[in-house]
């Protein structure tokens, strides 16, 4: 695992070095009351969710799989 620190309005990019535009840019926003707002900036063909919810998704399709 990569751990990086940023600050507000700084910013993380992840893709190939290759690819100028970059595949995925997450923004901290805002750090207050020990909550921290990202924003992510995406090509349209990327989905983005949070953890919880692609687990139940990969949970759902493996289940429809089986059935």
């Amino acid at each position: 695992m990569l751990v990086l620190s940023r600050k507000q309005e700084e910013s993380v990019v992840i893709g190939k070095a290759d690819d100028v535009g970059g595949v995925l840019r997450i923004t901290v926003l805002e750090i207050k009351q020990g909550r921290v707002r990202l924003g992510f900036e995406v090509a349209d063909d990327v989905v983005v969710h949070r953890w919880e919810v692609w687990e139940r998704i990969q949970s759902e399709r493996l289940a429809g799989n089986l059935s």
